[in-house]
């Protein structure tokens, strides 16, 4: 028994000592690990930590500012807020959900179809564009998983009176149409990065670093004149209206530049209203629609017909009976007008005047002609979708189609191309390229010369002949100031050759006639309620627009004895 618990005495202290030993060495172990996770993998460990929380995140760049060629704004960016989650987190927090698909306007299956589809993802969008004072209710209520992305959401100050040329862009803030879609390079600018530390909620709680500056896009000074294009817009609007027209559009053009001062159409969309967007109302008619121009194009049949030395504006033409037939087709006009000189044929608007002056060119002539003046040929403008119009090689063209075209019938142009042979007509002769852009003074290109300064001008006096009283354009008149211009009745193309009633009226000319600055074309599709001439429906636009437009600018009159005329008509009222 002594000898037993001697034996247990003497094992104690080893025992001891054996305990201590491996309480000490387990010591040593920890102390050891801690000097190593501390000098030899602190920048593993570091790097793993910071990966749990700290991120990288995109800076939105500031799109760039679309603005009239005076500095106002038509197209700018403001910010706002986007609601955002991490399907994982928001998921431990399903009881929330009913309080965050109220706040958001949500349904509670949306909700629930976003996050059930992204679980293996750390970013869903929940709602895009709210305004702050919403978005800061949402982080209001702390639910986890949900952030703040900061974005931009695109404005358009003057609406759908700039839309069709302006253009929009998609809620990602990427052009879509017009100007928005033409420049998206340049507007889009590009987005900055900075790295932050967020907390397990999601939320930035340090910004730790700059990683790249934002840089915004361009700003866009376009050619636009706003007051000039409001008030076409409203005229154009006005009309369509008036006369259950199907739609129309106007262009006003810079004469000495080539500058787009006003583009509008009808009908018309709101960009800041996306939701009400339609693919019939998106596009911009004045650039990709093409027609018939009818009557608008005789001018240029005459200066085909100028240019090449056998006609001069006092050469006689015989239109009687007042009609032509050529193969199973008849030309007629309104009445018969007998002998009448080329000037004449313009200012009554003669089918068959014109038809004869046509028919004693060789096709090429007159091919040549139109092709210089632009038809068949898109303007280069760069806006999305123009047309080039249709003008047929004149190898294929008969009798028929040589008289047809010299009215306006067998080609197609858009407005724009339009306004852009007549700018030419006013530019004594010189075709400019047509400009969206505002043009530095000493960026103004030269053009191309397309007419001879003595046809320009004799063409000049004729449409003045046409817009004055006898001509076919006196409503286009503006008190103060010589207009030159000439209207345009086209039958509209239906099933089986031409509609007997449905009509485009038209009208093209510019002012003041006697330096002219402003050329302008009005197109009005299918007037409906039993006026249909372009002197009559397009006309009146024409001279409202001008009139307004060349008071805006501050152009002088140059035809006092009208002025003298209305202020002794107003007198005689008076009294």
């Amino acid at each position: 028994m002594n000898k037993s618990n001697n034996r247990e005495n003497h094992d104690y202290p080893q025992r001891r000592r054996f305990v201590v030993g491996l309480l000490l060495l387990g010591v040593a172990a920890l102390l050891w690990r801690m000097v190593d996770l501390n000098l030899n993998q602190r920048e593993f460990l570091q790097h793993q930590g910071d990966a749990r929380y700290l991120r990288d995140i995109t800076i939105p760049a500031d799109r760039g500012v679309i603005t009239d060629r005076f500095g106002e704004p038509l197209a700018i960016s403001t910010p706002v807020e986007s609601v955002w989650a991490n399907p994982v987190a928001l998921a431990g927090a399903r009881e929330r959900w009913p309080e965050l698909s109220r706040l958001l306007q949500l349904p509670l299956a949306e909700l629930e179809r976003k996050l059930g589809s992204r679980m293996a993802k750390e970013f869903v969008y929940l709602k895009r564009h709210l305004t702050p004072e919403r978005a800061a209710q949402v982080m209001a209520l702390a639910i986890p998983g949900v952030s703040l992305q900061r974005e931009y959401r695109r404005y358009y100050p003057l609406g759908e009176v700039s839309a069709h040329v302006v253009g929009f862009t998609d809620i990602d803030d990427v052009g879509q149409e017009g100007v928005e879609l033409m420049m998206e390079a340049q507007l889009r600018g590009a987005p900055g990065s900075k790295r932050v530390i967020k907390d397990r909620l999601g939320r930035i709680v340090e910004n730790v670093e700059s990683i790249h500056e934002p840089r915004p896009g361009e700003e866009l000074t376009l050619s636009l004149d706003r007051r000039i294009q409001y008030l076409a817009y409203r005229e154009l609007l006005g009309a369509v209206q008036r006369h259950k027209a199907k739609g129309g559009s106007a262009v006003v053009l810079d004469v000495q530049s080539g500058e787009i001062l006003a583009m509008v159409n009808q009908p018309a969309y709101n960009p800041n209203n996306r939701k009400a967007l339609s693919a019939e109302r998106l596009r911009n008619r004045a650039v990709t629609d093409v027609f018939e121009p009818g009557s608008t194009v005789k001018p240029f049949t005459v200066a085909a017909a100028l240019e090449s030395g056998k006609f001069r504006p006092t050469t006689v033409i015989d239109t009687s009976p007042g009609s032509i037939k050529l193969a199973n087709f008849t030309i007629r006009d309104i009445k018969d007008y007998g002998k009448i000189d080329v000037s004449t044929v313009i200012q009554k608007s003669s089918n068959v005047g014109t038809s004869r002056i046509a028919l004693a060119l060789k096709p090429y002539q007159l091919w040549e002609q139109f092709v210089r003046l632009g038809f068949g040929y898109d303007t280069g403008s760069g806006f999305p979708g123009e047309s080039a119009g249709l003008m047929n090689a004149y190898q294929d063209w008969r009798e028929v189609e040589q008289a047809t075209v010299s009215y306006g019938y067998g080609l197609s142009v858009t407005t724009l191309q339009l306004g852009r042979a007549y700018a030419a007509l006013a530019a004594g002769g010189v075709l400019r390229p047509v400009s969206f852009f505002k043009l530095a003074p000493d960026r103004i290109p030269e053009g191309t010369r397309v007419l001879s300064p003595k046809v320009a001008q004799a063409l000049r006096v004729m449409l003045e002949g046409a817009a004055q009283t006898g001509g076919t354009g006196s409503r286009a008149t503006v008190a103060g100031y010589r207009v030159a211009g000439k209207t345009g009745t086209s039958r509209k193309v239906a099933s089986g050759g031409y509609s007997d009633e449905k009509y485009l009226a038209i009208f093209a000319g510019f002012a003041p006639a006697s330096r002219p600055r402003l050329a302008m074309v009005v197109m009005v599709d299918g007037p409906d309620d039993g006026d249909y001439y372009g002197g009559v429906v397009a006309a009146p636009v024409f001279s409202r627009v001008m009139a307004g437009a060349l008071r805006l600018l501050d152009i002088p009159p140059d035809d006092m004895d009208s002025l003298k005329g209305m202020k002794v008509a107003l007198i005689g009222g008076a009294e």
